[in-house]
């Protein structure tokens, strides 16, 4: 898939230092370098997230903010909700 881009001076330095430094052969190559590398960071953020919000949880039920239920007390309930 061809892809024309205009991505203004700033970043269009950004890429021509990267060539010039020996970090990307090409501008497409750079290019490709950086939505690999973003899609690594976007994929870390989530895992990040996903950490922070077990942590939060966990935290809640240490304390005693959160009610928990063991699996035995779940299927009873399910049980109970089926049958009328």
């Amino acid at each position: 898939m061809a892809l024309t881009v205009n991505l203004g001076t700033p970043y269009e330095a950004i890429i021509e230092n990267l060539i010039r430094k020996g970090y990307a052969g090409t501008q497409a190559e750079a290019i490709r370098h950086a939505l690999a590398f973003y899609e690594r960071y976007i994929e870390e953020e989530e895992v990040r997230l996903v950490n922070k919000g077990i942590e939060d949880a966990m935290a809640r039920i240490e304390s005693g903010q959160a009610k928990t239920s063991s699996l035995e007390e779940v299927r009873k309930r399910q049980a109970r909700k089926r049958c009328p």
